[in-house]
Formats: structure tokens, sequence, C-alpha cells
């Protein structure tokens, strides 16, 4: 499976970016896609995953009620769409995809699938 992240940008504090990541190659209906980010000294921090189905949707307790993950399974292609911008947003952002468990478990164990980070700079 490849996957290849887009969207990332430098926006202010309480603004909007989308994110887009396209799965391409073996991919298969019981799959789980999501996002994680990387602060610059900081460890990988899981950020939200849905299903296949574009159903069950999964966040961090720090992004709830901002971003809004959903999934266009005609483009096999999930998105991440992120309100309320805060300079703790501030990361590169990694799509991940896994063949396996649900949206939750991506939250705890490592997927098996990720593509290239995006950056995402929110300044205060």
């Amino acid at each position: 499976v490849q996957l290849q992240a887009s969207g990332g940008g430098l926006v202010q504090a309480g603004g909007s970016l989308r994110l887009s990541c396209a799965a391409s190659g073996r991919t298969t209906g019981g799959s789980n896609m999501g996002w994680f980010r990387q602060a610059t000294g900081k460890e990988r921090e899981f950020v939200a995953a849905i299903r296949s189905s574009g159903t069950s949707p999964y966040y961090a307790d720090s992004v709830k009620g901002r971003f809004t993950i959903s999934r266009d399974n005609a483009e096999n292609t999930v998105y991440l769409q992120m309100n309320s911008l805060k300079s703790e947003d501030t990361a590169v952002y990694f799509c991940a995809y896994s063949d396996w468990g649900s949206p939750r478990t991506m939250a705890t164990v490592v997927p098996e699938h990720w593509g290239q980070g995006t950056l995402v700079t929110v300044s205060s």
C-alpha cells in the first residue's frame, strides 16, 4: 500500500486546513486509515482514524470537536478537516493505513503502512 499525503501549509491560529491522503496498491475492504502527527522534539501521536466504510471515526481528545476525519472510498482517499487550529497543532502530519483492527486500534497499535509527512504550521 502506498500513501500520498498533501494539504499542509501555514495558517494563522483559528484558521482551517484540510489534509488529504490517497491510498493505492493492495488496499482491502476491511482497512482503516488515519492520521498521526509529530511536533519537533516530541513523540509521534495519534490524531484520528476511520474505517474503510467511512464509519466509526475515532479522535484523540486533543482534537475532538475541532478536527473531522472522512473517507471517500471511490477515490480511496481520507481527509482531515482541521478547524480552530492552535499553535500546538503545529507538527508534521502523517497518514497511516492498517489492514486489521478498528479506528480505535490505530491509536494504540502501530499501523503497517505510512505515507510521507506533510507539515502544518499554525502561527499565533
